[in-house]
Formats: C-alpha cells, sequence, structure tokens
C-alpha cells in the first residue's frame, strides 16, 4: 500500500495510457463503452475555466498594480519584450504544426453539437469588426455559462482595472475574496487532476478503440514536432535576440546550463527558479532586475509553453478531421497569447488554457486527454525552454537599461548597493504538475 502511494499522478497517467492502448487495441468493443468516463473528466476540466481565468486575471492586475507604477519604464519594456517573443513562439508553432500535420489521419470522435458548432465557425467569415463585438460580452454570466474565454478575459481585466482604482478598503475586501476563489480553484484543479488517469485511460482506450493502434505514431510524431519546433525557436528567435543584444552567448548558457536541467530533468520551473536568479546575478544582471523580470516572465514569457499550445490547438482540430482556415487559426492564436497571461500560476494551465481555446472555437475537449497521455515528456522540453526565455530576458532587460555587468562579477543593487540575495519567490509559472 505504501508503494502505491509513492506513486506520483504522472506515473499514474502513463499508467492509465498504458492500460487505455492495450483495452483499446485487445477489447475495443469495451473500450468505447469507457467514453462516459473520459467525458466526466473533460466535463470537470470546463467547469473550472471561467472562475479560474476571473480569478487569476483579477488578482493578477488588481493585486500588483503598485508595482507595476513603481518599475515605470522597465515594466513598459518587459511587457514589450514579452509580448514580442511570445507572438513569434505561437508563429513557430503554428508553421510547424502545418508543415508536420502531426493530428492527421487520428479521427477523433467528436458529438453532433461539437460538429455544428465547428461547421458554424468555419462558414462565417472573419473580420476585424466582428472579433471585435464578438470580444466585448453583454452579460458576463452568459460568457461563463458558456465558456466564451475571450469574453471572460475582457470582462475580467476591465473588472480588474476598475478594483485597482477603488479605494484602499473596498478594494482590500475584494481582492481577498478574488485570492480566495483562486485557492479554492487551485484546489479544484488539484481534485480534477485526481481523476485523470481514469478520464486519460479511458479517452485513450476509446481513441484506439475506434482508430486503430496507429494513433500512437501521431502521438510520437507530436512530441517530435514540438522539440524540433522548440529547437527552431531557440535558433531562429533566442539567439538573434541574444546577438542583437550583445549578449555573451557562451558565457550565458555557461550561466543557464544548471538551472536548464533542473528544469528538463525535472519539469518543474519551482525547483529551478531560485537557481536561475542566482546565475543571472553571477551573470552581471542588477538585483532589481532580476527581482522583476524574472518572476514577471513566468506570468508573461512562456516561450516554451506558448508555442505548445499553438501546436496543441491545431493538432486537435487535424485530429478531429476539421479544416481550420488561416484566418481561424490566426483568430485562436491572438486567443491563445491573451489567455496564457492569465493563469501561468495554475497547476496544469496548459491543461486550463488549451481546453478553453477548444471550447472557444468549437474543437473536441477528447484531444486535451489524448495529449495527456504524453504531456509529461512534452513538459519537459518546454519547461526548460521557458526557464532559458526567461534568463535572456533578465540580460537583455539589463543591456537595455545600460547596467549588465561582468559576467562572474555580481551586480549591485542600485538602492542598497549590495549582491543579490534571492528571496523565496513563489514562481508564477508553470510548477511541477504542469508547463
Amino acid at each position: 500500500m505504501a508503494s502505491i502511494r509513492r506513486i506520483s499522478l504522472t506515473q499514474w497517467i502513463i499508467l492509465s495510457m498504458i492500460v487505455g492502448v492495450l483495452l483499446g487495441w485487445l477489447a475495443p468493443g469495451l473500450a468505447v463503452q469507457l467514453k462516459p468516463l473520459s467525458t466526466i473528466f473533460l466535463n470537470m476540466i470546463k467547469s473550472l475555466i471561467a472562475p479560474l481565468l476571473f480569478a487569476t486575471l483579477v488578482v493578477g492586475i488588481a493585486g500588483h498594480g503598485d508595482d507595476m507604477k513603481k518599475v515605470g519604464r522597465l515594466a513598459f519594456r518587459s511587457i514589450v519584450y514579452f509580448e514580442v517573443v511570445t507572438t513569434l513562439a505561437l508563429a513557430v508553432g503554428l508553421i510547424a504544426v502545418n508543415l508536420v500535420r502531426p493530428g492527421a489521419g487520428v479521427g477523433l470522435d467528436t458529438t453532433a453539437e461539437v460538429s455544428a458548432t465547428v461547421t458554424e465557425a468555419s462558414q462565417r467569415h472573419v473580420t476585424f469588426g466582428g472579433v471585435l463585438e464578438h470580444i466585448v460580452p453583454s452579460s458576463f454570466i452568459d460568457a461563463a455559462a458558456k465558456n466564451e474565454v475571450l469574453q471572460v478575459v475582457f470582462w475580467s481585466i476591465i473588472f480588474a482595472v476598475a478594483l485597482a482604482r477603488t479605494p484602499v478598503g473596498p478594494k482590500k475586501v475584494l481582492l481577498g475574496v478574488t485570492e480566495s476563489l483562486g485557492e479554492v480553484m487551485f484546489k479544484f484543479v488539484g481534485i480534477v487532476m485526481s481523476f485523470a488517469p481514469f478520464g486519460i485511460g479511458a479517452a485513450i482506450a476509446v481513441t484506439v478503440g475506434q482508430s486503430g493502434i496507429g494513433v500512437l505514431r501521431n502521438l510520437g510524431i507530436l512530441v517530435l514536432t514540438l522539440y524540433g519546433a522548440l529547437l527552431v525557436f531557440v535558433l531562429v528567435v533566442l539567439i538573434p535576440v541574444a546577438l542583437t543584444f550583445r549578449i555573451p552567448i557562451v558565457a550565458f548558457w555557461k550561466a543557464v546550463r544548471e538551472s536548464w536541467l533542473i528544469a528538463f530533468s525535472t519539469a518543474s520551473s519551482e525547483a529551478a527558479l531560485p537557481r536561475a536568479m542566482q546565475a543571472m546575478e553571477a551573470f552581471g544582471v542588477p538585483r532589481r532586475i532580476v527581482a522583476f523580470v524574472m518572476p514577471t516572465g513566468y506570468s508573461f514569457n512562456l516561450d516554451g509553453s506558448t508555442l505548445y499550445l499553438a501546436l496543441a490547438s491545431v493538432f486537435v482540430a487535424q485530429a478531429a478531421g476539421i479544416d481550420m482556415p488561416l484566418s481561424q487559426q490566426i483568430l485562436m492564436m491572438l486567443t491563445l497569447m491573451v489567455t496564457s497571461k492569465g493563469v501561468a500560476a495554475v497547476p496544469r494551465a496548459s491543461l486550463v488554457i488549451l481546453s478553453g481555446a477548444l471550447t472557444q472555437f468549437g474543437l473536441p475537449l477528447s484531444g486535451v486527454a489524448l495529449i495527456l497521455g504524453v504531456d509529461a515528456v512534452m513538459d519537459m522540453a518546454r519547461t526548460s525552454i521557458n526557464l532559458v526565455g526567461n534568463c535572456l530576458a533578465t540580460a537583455v532587460m539589463a543591456r537595455w537599461e545600460g547596467e549588465l555587468g561582468t559576467p562572474g562579477t555580481p551586480a549591485l543593487d542600485s538602492v542598497a548597493g549590495q549582491p543579490l540575495t534571492v528571496p523565496p519567490v513563489a514562481p508564477a509559472g508553470d510548477t511541477r504538475t504542469h508547463g
């Protein structure tokens, strides 16, 4: 019994995937009957999207507004840099998934309701004005009930800005309520994920039972496509950025390689972040820049996770046999670019964001359960790239501010004149259980 308790959730998911594959291969008739278990799991995921988005966005904006004002120019430059780099990550992921088409031929099962939604969406002519109209909800309750992610995000941002301008007394009360809601939703995600081995095992069994054992080939191609796309992203985005801002690449890699290895081997930015902050101080980045850019980057600069989301969302469309026009894919990328900023601190954040985007665009949530079967392997790669991207961002900001010191000589804090000591910062990025 004690040995069973020591098995991690990731190990249970891998075990359930193996059982699901065997069941779908050897007893396809029985496997297909397990679909209710998969549906229950996916419905639980669906139910937490709106309150989780609302809570994390409001706390993220209203709870840190004062800090953003204090850092001023650094905040503006950081946000601009984050948006440019994550947009390029989305572009690389989108190009990779359209070139390789790893989801082609999977044959995901879709309900009539989902198929009708997709057909309607594909036939609707997308215009800029129509997109703007759709973003603004006439009712937040209706938007939340229908999981209209963009509408929930828009309303939450306006609410957060209004809360930030509210007098301290009411603001403190309402912010406390929202933080409490966020904490409850984090626990909610944990409870839902404890059911994940059953839901994912059933989903894999149903998919293999319906489509055959060949679906495993598609999952393998998906993993290889992600690793290849992340390598391309490093070569065509991160390295040119480093060269543009005159960051010594060899010295930078020597500074971050230990943190990168920790992030890759544990799939945990939480484990690697303190060491990475110390490494960037030793690289010559001042304390105020490390202390601001690194934690903020784990909310706004998740390069690896952003690329993964672009790839995974289009993979689901391909797996379901849905031909999404480029205009629709770009609109979905814009949605991911916004929503990925809100729930970066949530365990299994990629799951939440991906589920919301699929729901928004009428794609089958069964694709999430299918992808989760190989998520642990992909999590290692995207988490390590998240870390390297944020380390590079601190060096770029230091160079931009004209304060990058000599590697090996710790930069001094601009106020205290003391070497940087790393506080116990809770990372706002992906944790042990997500990427």
